[in-house]
């Protein structure tokens, strides 16, 4: 009981120190609020309001489908221009895309010639034309078996692909950014105020305080793991609910209570990941390179970026060692998913394995640290 006593009074004076640093305070409210909306509304990867054009040369009943296709939010509403004003329409940027529809289009459809379709692309905006031209070809494919089925001509595949979306239907990339946005802010953050934490105590004197106190190392490690990490929990519970949910309105399929119970186990192993470093490293910039070194590269391969599958072998059996891969993968299989307990409980113990062991470590080193200083 005593020892609870004092971690709880620790962790109270690691509140009242975080109240007191203002530029973490407001990493923190930015991270979660307002760093969470631009990542979900600012940067997408989906085509929006394209500008484009018709040069249509066939004027059939098929080329006005084909330009009557284009609609919005992906495109904007098509105009149609002559040939000439092509490279003009292409050089002002009025125009991200020109499609033209040669002379006899439809009647070299119906006849079975195989006409070409001339798609002029600006590409300068690399991701935008890319996607695009996807986009214009996919349009150009369902339009021309529509009519060819209106027409009576056969159109047999060898086979009949349908997909269907469980989860973000319309594959709007901000419904995953701001989710992933959330993920990855929980690792840094949580590193960043737990290893600052102990370096602030170094820098300002107040360790040698500790130290001369009745206090065990766990006990002062535990106080910065469940005051820090409070503020976190309450920081994902504020960005979930209210920026994700009612700010971006991207539907949360899973249990957030379940979340944010795993949130509290990975908090365990992130806590005692940036205790760890803390005790590696003697001030802030020291502290900066290891994370540049370390965190982020570990945030890079979790999964939440690119698929663990994608990585060599040997690369992708390292990170299934690291609890950040477990968290990416429970936190995308409840949010996005929505699995359950009987799913995910796996990801959780090897989370919670995990961080015990490196809380373990991050004791010893921070036993040592205390020793040298003596």
């Amino acid at each position: 009981m005593h020892s609870l006593q004092n971690i709880f009074r620790l962790g109270l004076k690691e509140l009242y120190s975080l109240r007191r640093d203002a530029v973490l305070l407001v990493l923190i409210g930015w991270a979660f609020s307002m760093g969470i909306y631009v990542a979900g509304s600012g940067f997408a990867v989906d085509l929006h309001n394209a500008a484009i054009a018709i040069v249509d040369e066939d004027h059939s009943q098929l080329s006005t489908r084909i330009s009557q296709a284009f609609l919005e939010p992906e495109f904007n509403k098509p105009d149609l221009i002559s040939y000439n004003e092509i490279d003009p329409g292409l050089d002002t940027r009025r125009y991200s895309f020109i499609v033209v529809i040669p002379p006899n289009f439809e009647k070299d459809v119906i006849r079975g010639n195989l006409p070409a379709v001339q798609v002029n692309i600006d590409a300068t905006a690399t991701m935008q034309a890319g996607i695009g031209a996807t986009y214009i070809a996919s349009i150009l494919a369902q339009e021309l078996e529509r009519y060819s089925l209106e027409q009576g001509q056969s159109v047999s595949l060898p086979l009949s692909l349908v997909t269907r979306y469980a989860f973000n239907p319309n594959l709007s990339s901000p419904w995953f950014s701001s989710v992933m946005e959330i993920i990855n802010n929980v690792t840094m953050l949580t590193v960043v105020l737990t290893g600052a934490a102990f370096i602030r105590e170094r820098e300002h004197g107040t360790l040698e305080h500790l130290m001369v106190m009745p206090l065990a190392p766990f006990e002062i490690m535990l106080a910065k793991v469940w005051a820090n990490g409070l503020v976190i929990i309450l920081a994902v519970s504020f960005a979930l609910w209210v920026i994700v949910e009612n700010v971006l309105s991207v539907p949360v399929a899973g249990s957030i209570p379940l979340f944010l119970s795993g949130v509290a186990l990975y908090l365990f192993f992130a806590s005692a990941l940036g205790i760890l470093l803390g005790t590696m490293t003697h001030s802030m910039p020291q502290f900066g390179l290891m994370f540049i070194l370390l965190i982020l590269p570990m945030i890079l391969l979790s999964g939440g970026q690119t698929p663990v599958e994608s990585q060599p072998v040997l690369l992708q059996n390292i990170m299934r060692l690291v609890p950040s891969t477990q968290f990416v993968s429970f936190a995308q299989a409840i949010l996005y998913r929505g699995a359950g307990l009987d799913i995910v409980w796996p990801h959780f113990l090897a989370v919670t394995v995990v961080g015990l062991a490196l809380f373990a470590l991050a004791g010893m080193r921070f036993r040592k640290s205390i020793a040298a200083n003596r």
